[in-house]
């Protein structure tokens, strides 16, 4: 009979070996418990594991559209704000007009001026709104304000309109004159010279926006895009311009009565229209909310299935892989205490 020799190091070195392995499966199996998920998904599905990445692709695709949906409607919620201001302030200067109906008297006609440069500093401040550094009501470019300051003359607008009357007229606003100027005149005046200077789309580029005429769009799902803001070019922005302006630089001339009377009918006309006009670009953002609120739900359905699916090829059972880390915790021991046993086997201890 042959005896062979081992040295108690091989045998430390193959444990420790059996060790490492057993603690790299012991840590994957604690991942998968911790994360539900398979350790190594390619070596579990192999051929499947592309369906694997394509689900993920979709969730996260989806998960995606309904993070930016949260932004577009922040967008929608603050110009929904800001044209419901301009809104009304159109109606106060609806019923400032309205309310002047023929009135000469030069307390009333300052007063009304006054309301109406009021109602003129809401407009403009509320076209000018900002969210996240961008100018909701700017069409796509939402990097410039839009509008300037009329009564500081920021972009020109107002000496366009000075320049516009005294080509007309002869002579300037301020001039005893403009007592002579006849309703037809005026009616004239207002109708082909003021009025086209708003709502022609070179002449309101030139002296008052900046906007773009393309309003805002945003994908909500794979296949819908919304509406997701308006732009001040539009014509309810530029008439409800229109009648401020006329209010507040001709109703307090010294006009005669049938005279005034057209700038007030004028501006009632047209602000009136503005009104309505914004009202409805307001319905039509409200489309575009509720589109979004039904996309997120639509989404967030598709999301769960997507996840179930996952879970049926990704997930693991809890349950097996808690019972199997117990036994590579138990082997773990075992494996130690192996190890510091024949660790302590020496010929010295035998002498």
């Amino acid at each position: 009979m042959k005896t062979s020799f081992i040295s108690n190091l091989s045998v430390q070195t193959a444990m420790r070996q059996t060790i490492n392995q057993v603690q790299n499966e012991l840590n994957q199996a604690q991942k998968e418990v911790v994360s539900g998920r398979l350790y190594n998904i390619g070596e579990e599905l192999g051929a499947t594991t592309t369906r694997s990445l394509d689900l993920h692709r979709e969730a996260d695709m989806m998960q995606n559209l309904v993070a930016t949906n949260s932004v577009v409607t922040q967008r929608l919620s603050s110009s929904q704000m800001a044209l419901g201001t301009i809104s009304n302030a159109g109606q106060t200067a609806l019923n400032t007009f309205v309310a002047l109906a023929g009135s000469t008297d030069s307390t009333q006609l300052s007063t009304a001026v006054q309301t109406l440069t009021d109602v003129l500093d809401q407009f403009v401040d509320a076209s000018n709104t900002s969210v996240n550094g961008e100018y909701i009501l700017a069409g796509i470019n939402t990097d410039v304000k839009p509008m300037g300051d009329y009564l500081t003359d920021e972009t020109g607008a107002r000496t366009a309109f000075d320049t516009a009357f005294d080509g007309y007229f002869g002579f300037p606003k301020t001039d005893p004159q403009v007592q002579g100027i006849d309703a037809a005149q005026m009616q004239d005046f207002l109708d082909n010279v003021a009025q086209p200077m708003f709502m022609s789309g070179a002449d309101w580029q030139t002296t008052w926006s900046t906007a773009s005429d393309t309003p805002m769009t945003s994908r909500i799902s794979r296949t819908e895009v919304v509406q997701s803001s308006t732009t001040v070019n539009s014509s309810a922005f530029r008439g409800m311009a229109f009648a401020a302006v006329i209010g507040i630089e001709l109703l307090n001339m010294p006009l005669n009565s049938d005279t005034r009377a057209i700038v007030s009918n004028k501006a009632i006309a047209a602000v009136g229209q503005s009104i309505y006009g914004i009202d409805a670009e307001r319905g039509q953002l409200g489309l575009s909310e509720n589109r979004i609120k039904l996309s997120n739900e639509v989404l967030q359905a598709q999301v769960d299935i997507v996840r179930l699916n996952l879970d049926d090829l990704e997930g693991v059972d809890v349950y097996e892989a808690s019972s199997r880390i117990t036994a590579l915790s138990n082997q773990m021991e075992i494996s130690y205490n192996l190890t510091a046993r024949i660790s302590q086997l020496s010929l010295v201890n035998e002498l």
